[in-house]
């Protein structure tokens, strides 16, 4: 592995982690929460 690739490799590791963060902050904001957690209990009382 060239200096290069191994810096392609950082970036994009980089990137990921930084977008990870982004969506764990907005999944566990108040509104998103509430709302997933009345997706899952609408589908928990579904009757089949």
């Amino acid at each position: 592995m060239d200096a290069q690739e191994f810096d392609e490799y950082a970036v994009g590791i980089i990137a990921a982690v930084a977008f990870a963060a982004v969506l764990y902050k907005v999944v566990t904001s108040g509104q998103v929460s509430s709302e997933l957690q009345a997706i899952v209990k609408k589908a928990l009382d579904a009757k089949m």
